[in-house]
């Protein structure tokens, strides 16, 4: 089992999203991997070996990256030969606000996966069902497509994304996932 986490992070939010799932997938396997679209891009062979694919990037006004947008474009070589089918894929986004259409983001990179022939993972956590946003609970923004977390991109130095530890439950229920998937 091989679980590839493939991120674009521009100023270094989505990262600390993409290590926080990262470290939630290592609760239960090691045999994970993660990778920058600009290594993947270098050897698709990595991504072609797993069996599970996790997309992420940020959302830039209402939609992915371009830097993700061209590693999507990229993946055209093998897709006709469709090396992904059946493979399990998911996604995460960050923006620096509650919405941001961030749903939009998941939309498109679930869109990428159906495309390859993929099977799509939702996060399968339940939010905290109170009237007020409390990040220290799960699936505070309430995503279901995909996770989506939170940053603060109005100051200079960087601080962590809100909404971590659901990263950490997803990571787990992604690996979680793909053992039962593989088995």
């Amino acid at each position: 089992m091989k679980i590839a986490i493939i991120y674009h992070s521009g100023y270094g939010h989505t990262k600390i999203v993409a290590e926080h799932i990262y470290q939630g997938v290592l609760m239960i396997t090691k045999d994970v991997k993660l990778i920058s679209i600009l290594e993947a891009q270098v050897d698709f062979n990595i991504l072609h070996q797993a069996d599970t694919l996790v997309f992420g990037c940020p959302t830039y006004f209402g939609t992915i990256s371009a830097d993700f947008k061209k590693f999507m474009e990229a993946t055209g070589d093998f897709w006709y030969s469709q090396k992904w089918k059946d493979k399990l894929a998911a996604g995460f986004t960050n923006s620096s606000t509650l919405n941001g259409d961030k749903l939009n983001t998941l939309q498109q990179l679930s869109i990428f996966a159906a495309q390859h022939s993929m099977i799509w993972i939702s996060t399968g956590i339940l939010p905290n069902l109170k009237n007020n946003i409390d990040f220290e609970h799960p699936n505070p923004l309430a995503s279901y497509m995909g996770l989506m977390t939170l940053s603060d991109n109005s100051i200079n130095e960087l601080n962590p994304p809100k909404g971590l530890e659901t990263a950490l439950l997803f990571g787990k229920r992604i690996a979680e996932l793909t053992i039962q998937f593989k088995n």
